[in-house]
């Protein structure tokens, strides 16, 4: 190791950080056998090398005009221009950021337990998350990836945003206009469901021009059915897309496939959407999964598969009653009547995203130093019997550098691409990367590249997935900070940067630690988000309207007490139960000023939640502690905030 390779950390000698990363994940790979298209990148299309590693991304004075341009630090008073809405990762919920400053707005509590907003704890919260039979949540986990936005003539609506549960097989709905969580559906006979897409147009119907439907990618491949049988013989193992109803919630279909799915993309006309697919082999082992030199990125016809089905050429699994049709690719060798066709991509490609004009899908290699452009009226053409071989659809096949992931684009016509092992971004024109491809070895289709800090998955630009692509800038989340924050242990938080794109050459913007471990964004116009900022009491069925309704009402042991809060107080200044009750509160807050939240807590009952202006809540629990408990307001609310209080007293 050179001195150039080693630098002072504190009271430490250590490898720099991006020798060292890069070392590790090669060797890594290497000793799995997978240094085959890694171990080099031709340079045909590189532009000059980027800036080694800990040196300043650009100018300092050049950061801070465009940092000013972009309003990247607004004024007291002045509201950002974008919104970003996160995936918040294990921790199971949905952040909101205000953009390009990168202020985190609010956290939507979606398939965790949340103690500020009571959040499955009431009764409301805990119906859409599921419980058991005894009432208790029937999961308190979840592992929140990849969300999106609901579609308008190809552009976000505001309406809805939809993201995974990656642990259990869930799919969630938040509410554009009030940022909350409004449905949750659990999706029958698959394991590790990853990536998503709502539809931009209805396959069917091409009067409807906006979201109908949500695919959802299946990661893991099970036995079908997962109850024991074959759990020894992978090759009985298969993984199941899935059709969600946007408004409903309700699984329409699934769709049998051959390998793993990843991420999932759709077309601007509707017709077809698209997973790639790592683990074409079948393998239930590390090393059986990265054998093959070629995965594929499967698409689904998916008039053709509703069509299918509406003739009852679908088979159900186990209890479900989801209908389930055949794709695989023994089931779809004539392309005139496939439902899916998989397009050879190299190796355990890693994102599929279409571009703006609606063109083109991109999948990168992740394995291999390449992204592979498909262009979709090739594919369509194939499924149609116009086109020979379906690899014709691909119009490019590039090296952009090691570990490509995902990619965003800015309406100009570029890609940009995370380059997970390079700990860069690489800017790179799709039509000169499809000259390339061509024969032109001329063209230069790498425009630029910059580092990030460290190990990038995830970017995405402004409005970069919908056709409204504003090439402003970027953000990209890195897996890894070390040495960007200060200390805090050995849980060190994740690192997304901020980049300026509307010059040839990027410029870093900012760095934004994270709480671990957000995955896929989306950042969407401000005006596309019309929020409302006080409920409807009459959208709540169980409102306690005026506060002379309040009171307890006993039906033998079950007692519902209701309530009514108005700064600064409760509707009842005590209310009395009798031990072994099974107490309902039911809490509706009558202010109607914008921002007067109220909260509700109970000591040792393990209650807390709170209800915003002309909303209701409730909770339910039994009084089996005898006693003086003093319910108290938890949200400021007032200047006799503290005063805010009602005794519960429960008798012997």
């Amino acid at each position: 190791m050179s001195n150039e390779d080693i630098k002072h950390d504190d009271q430490n000698l250590v490898p720099g950080r991006r020798k060292f990363l890069n070392t590790a994940a090669l060797a890594g790979l290497a000793g799995a056998g997978l240094s085959v298209g890694l171990s080099s990148c031709k340079q045909e299309a590189a532009p000059p090398a980027a800036a080694p590693a800990g040196a300043p991304a650009a100018p300092a004075a050049a950061a801070h005009g465009a940092a000013g341009d972009l309003n990247l630090h607004p004024a007291p008073g002045q509201l950002d221009t974008y919104y970003g809405v996160w995936s918040g990762g294990h921790s199971g919920e949905v952040r909101v950021l205000g953009l390009p400053s990168g202020r985190e707005i609010k956290r939507v509590p979606t398939f965790n337990i949340d103690c500020m907003s009571g959040w499955g704890i009431t009764n409301e919260s805990k119906a859409i998350i599921g419980t058991k039979a005894d009432g208790s949540l029937k999961y308190k986990t979840g592992d929140t990836h990849h969300i999106h936005g609901s579609y308008v003539d190809g552009t976000y609506d505001g309406k809805y945003f939809f993201v995974n549960d990656k642990i259990h097989g869930r799919i969630a709905r938040i509410r554009g206009d009030i940022f909350e969580c409004d449905k949750i559906t659990e999706i029958p006979n698959i394991q590790g469901f990853h990536g998503i897409f709502p539809d931009k147009r209805d396959p069917v119907d091409q009067a409807i021009n906006h979201t109908t439907r949500v695919f959802c990618g299946n990661e893991f491949h099970i036995p079908h059915p997962n109850d024991g049988r074959d759990a020894d013989d992978p090759t009985k193992y298969k993984t199941l897309f899935t059709c969600v109803d946007s408004e409903t919630m309700e699984v329409r279909w699934q769709c049998r496939v051959d390998g793993n799915m990843d991420l999932v993309a759709t077309s601007y006309n509707g017709r077809l959407a698209a997973a790639n697919q790592y683990n074409t082999e079948g393998g239930a082992k590390y090393e059986d999964m990265m054998s093959a030199e070629k995965d594929a990125c499967v698409f689904f016809d998916v008039g053709r598969i509703e069509k299918a089905i509406k003739d009852g050429k679908f088979v159900t699994i186990g209890d479900s009653k989801v209908p389930v049709v055949d794709g695989t690719k023994e089931a779809n060798k004539d392309p005139k009547t496939a439902l899916t066709c998989y397009v050879p991509v190299p190796k355990n490609p890693h994102g599929v995203n279409a571009s703006p004009d609606g063109k083109y899908f991109i999948c990168s290699g992740k394995l291999s130093p390449t992204a592979t452009v498909i262009e979709l009226t090739k594919v369509e053409e194939f499924l149609d019997g116009k086109l020979d071989d379906v690899n014709k659809s691909i119009v490019a096949e590039v090296e952009i550098g090691l570990g490509p992931l995902h990619t965003t684009f800015d309406g100009r016509g570029n890609a940009f691409t995370t380059l997970f092992l390079d700990s860069q971004i690489v800017k790179w024109n799709i039509d000169a990367a499809i000259k390339f491809h061509a024969g032109d070895k001329n063209v230069k289709y790498v425009v630029d590249r910059i580092d990030v800090h460290y190990q990038p998955g995830h970017i995405s630009t402004d409005m970069g997935e919908t056709k409204e692509a504003g090439g402003q800038f970027l953000a990209v989340g890195c897996k890894f900070s070390k040495d960007r924050f200060l200390p805090v242990g050995p849980l060190h938080p994740e690192n997304e940067q901020l980049i300026d794109i509307r010059g040839e050459k990027m410029v870093m913007l900012a760095d934004h630690p994270v709480y671990p471990e957000p995955h896929d964004f989306v950042i969407v116009k401000r005006d596309k988000i019309k929020t409302r900022q006080v409920f409807n009491v009459d959208d709540f069925p169980n409102a306690v309207k005026d506060a002379k309704d309040s009171g307890v009402f006993r039906e033998g042991n079950k007692v519902t007490v209701k309530l009514v809060s108005q700064a600064p107080a409760y509707s009842l200044r005590d209310f009395k139960l009798k031990k072994g009750d099974e107490v309902t509160i039911i809490l509706t807050n009558l202010d109607k000023v914008e921002d007067l939240t109220h909260g509700f807590a109970i000591p040792k009952y393990d209650i807390n939640f709170i209800v915003n202006p002309q909303e209701t809540k409730s909770v339910t629990f039994k009084a089996d502690k005898p006693g003086v408990y003093w319910c108290y307001c938890t949200h400021f609310c007032h200047a006799l905030h503290l005063e805010m209080r009602t005794r519960m007293i429960v008798e012997k």
